[in-house]
């Protein structure tokens, strides 16, 4: 995924970002800078499908299309909650640029910066780890001149669970070259299973070598490694999570034919240290089920997003959740008896939820259930949900969550 280039500050009409200048190392002239621009939710347009847009974006609002009705999102500083759900354990999710926990009919705000987003559990539920951007101004060399640019330099922060004592700063994207100052992407982190190993996507340390591209982060050393993966046209990667098990990350390989985005779900051995290709063209944004058996996943067409639950073995579609061209970002229950998603209704973004009942593959699908109202999330921040250990059954002795023999290195 080629990165934007912030724009020139002091400029009296800035240029899109797309349209500024790559500043680029004197090491890496040959670097190519030429890509397209694909963060936030405009990896759904592009790269996942046909998601439609928010207001103001310039596409239709929802089911209704242009000037359809659209529902005024709750204030900032409130999220409500739907009085007649009641879920287990605590919900992670991103509005306005502040992280919130919804525990059974509360949702609590943990930051206030309004700069915070991607919130992720620790595996013990004791700290939220998030992305934090704030801005800065950098200088760097480009074409022929040193100019003076305009940044949003990211952070990947800590925090405890319940939002008290300070925040931890763990990697801050920024780069120096002298007295010379740039930036680098860090989005969407991923806990190991033993804490000890963030998955990132991000094109640091030095963004002048790498698009935007699943790695990893030690989060004791700071010390950032990449696996150094294939992308498909420069388009990078996104969407890392985590096995159960710690065996296995799951990340995705942006692609697309024309002018449809056809995203690809990855598999990557931590073992072996290789990537071998899970799904066809058309999924995205997945989590496992606590059994590592099952994958909840968005679903992209031409018309739109919607949640369906893969096989983790082969990526086989099992079951398909919702219908509606509306749905995206899953999340499955520690519990796995449901899992909640997002869903765009006339503009603003809820959380939902769809119970399971029975034994997987064989589930009786349930009736969706609002978990939020009228909240406006924010939708590059996928949910999050985590269950204290003590409050889980046990799992079954043997579990097939080894992938099946031999697996494709292309659909």
């Amino acid at each position: 995924m080629a990165r934007a280039n912030p724009p020139i500050a002091g400029a009296e009409q800035p240029a899109p970002p797309a349209a500024a200048p790559r500043p680029a190392l004197p090491v890496a002239p040959a670097l190519s800078l030429i890509g397209l621009v694909i963060v936030a939710a405009a990896s759904y347009v592009l790269i996942g499908g046909s998601l439609p847009t928010l207001p103001g974006s310039g596409g239709p609002s929802g089911p209704s299309g242009p000037g359809g009705p659209v529902r005024t999102p709750t204030p900032s500083n409130v999220v409500i909650v739907d009085p007649r759900t009641k879920v287990p354990g605590t919900l992670l999710y991103a509005k306005d640029g502040n992280i919130w926990a919804q525990s059974g009919e509360q949702a609590r705000q943990l930051t206030s910066n309004g700069h915070d987003s991607m919130p992720a559990w620790s595996p013990d539920g004791s700290t939220v780890y998030f992305v934090r951007t704030k801005a800065d101004t950098g200088k760097w060399f480009s074409n022929g001149e040193t100019r003076t640019y305009n940044l949003q330099v990211p952070s990947l922060m800590s925090v405890a669970a319940d939002g008290s004592g300070n925040q931890q700063q763990i990697l801050r994207g920024q780069v120096r070259n002298g007295s010379q100052k740039w930036s680098y992407f860090i989005r969407e982190p991923s806990i190991s299973p033993n804490g000890s190993t963030a998955a990132l996507i991000t094109d640091g340390p030095d963004p002048t070598r790498s698009d935007v591209m699943f790695k990893l982060l030690n989060l004791k050393s700071g010390k950032l490694t990449d696996p150094d993966l294939a992308e498909s046209q420069g388009l990078g990667h996104q969407d890392p999570a985590w096995s159960p098990d710690g065996k296995f990350v799951l990340y995705v390989k942006n692609a697309r034919e024309g002018t449809r985005g056809t995203p690809q779900i990855m598999r990557y051995n931590v073992a072996t240290e290789r990537a071998t290709t899970l799904t066809t063209g058309g999924y995205m944004a997945p989590s496992w089920s606590r059994d590592g058996r099952f994958i909840a996943a968005t679903k992209t067409t031409s018309f739109g997003t919607d949640v369906v639950i893969l096989d983790a073995r082969n990526g086989t579609e099992l079951l398909k959740l919702t219908n509606d061209e509306l749905s995206f970002s899953p999340v499955w229950s520690p519990l796995m008896d449901s899992v909640a998603y997002f869903k765009l209704d006339h503009g603003v973004v809820d959380l939902w939820l769809i119970p399971l009942s029975g034994t997987g593959p064989d589930w009786t699908v349930g009736q969706p259930i609002a978990l939020t109202v009228s909240a406006g999330l924010d939708p590059p921040s996928h949910p999050q949900w985590f269950i204290p250990a003590d409050q889980l059954p046990p799992l079954p002795t043997a579990t097939p969550a080894t992938p099946a023999a031999s697996p494709s290195t292309s659909p």
